[in-house]
């Protein structure tokens, strides 16, 4: 993988495009910051196409939104198409809600994402395949999650992630396994939030939306897993804190040091 695109991102301070949701939306701007992006948050349609056009790259959150956000999710994935900027959707809880699927089905008729992320039960809901989602959590099902994802990026047309303890990442033809990471993260509401949108920066500064999935993940997991390993006993409220220095201050070489994945 090339970490060393965590180098040119903090370097470029690309700038990601978000439309987040209420509940995460600080935790997102904070995190894109902290690794060396540039975030800009909006909720007004009308302002959607200059902002598009002054972005490297967009992130659309489903996960918390009212029938006027939909229109505007709908014409930022739209401009973004159109403009082409890097596409990445954070699909919540689809695999939960059936009005959240049908919404996300609506979307997709009307634009085209290059990175899907979301847990196991949004992926397979996305792929067409049966699995029993609990809420915003990924819930369980018998189905292999390599297939689930790889199901659901030729289905969809894009690369898709599928987190969990181990990240699947794959565009129907190429997949990667990204061991690293901490149950830490589960604590956090918004861990998933932020890597959908630190996937966009690195989309915003890499052309192979498959390899800028898999480096996002790669780094975001070696990172959480640096900072629980630092201190055992650590809890929610204090990994928080620490990741978003982490993500400031860890470097290349030290992610390298750690990184496994297959």
């Amino acid at each position: 993988m090339k970490v060393s695109l965590l180098d040119d991102l903090r370097r470029q301070n690309p700038i990601v495009f978000n439309i987040s949701n209420f509940v995460t939306v600080q935790d997102v701007a904070n995190g894109i910051n902290a690794i060396g992006a540039s975030p800009i948050m909006s909720e007004e349609v009308d302002e959607a196409d200059e902002m598009v056009q002054m972005s490297q790259a967009v992130c659309l959150n489903l996960g918390a939104f009212t029938t006027p956000q939909v229109h505007q999710i709908k014409v930022t994935g739209q401009l973004a198409n159109q403009y082409h900027k890097p596409l990445v959707v954070d699909p919540v809880a689809v695999g939960a809600v059936k009005y959240r699927a049908q919404v996300a089905a609506e979307l997709f008729q009307a634009f085209q994402p290059d990175v899907l992320r979301g847990n196991a039960g949004e992926i397979a809901a996305l792929a067409g395949i049966n699995w029993q989602a609990k809420g915003i959590d990924a819930g369980e099902g018998a189905a292999d999650l390599v297939t689930i994802a790889e199901t659901c990026a030729k289905k969809q047309k894009c690369t898709v992630i599928l987190s969990g303890p181990t990240d699947v990442i794959t565009d129907g033809t190429r997949t990667v396994q990204v061991i690293n990471g901490t149950t830490l993260f589960q604590t956090h509401v918004g861990s998933g939030d932020m890597l959908s949108s630190i996937v966009a920066a690195f989309c915003a500064i890499e052309d192979d939306y498959f390899e800028a999935a898999q480096t996002a993940c790669l780094v975001f997991a070696a990172i959480g897993q640096r900072v629980a390993q630092a201190d055992p006993q650590m809890g929610a409220g204090t990994f928080i804190i620490k990741l978003m220095d982490a993500l400031q201050q860890t470097t290349v070489a030290q992610i390298e040091a750690v990184a496994v994945y297959e």
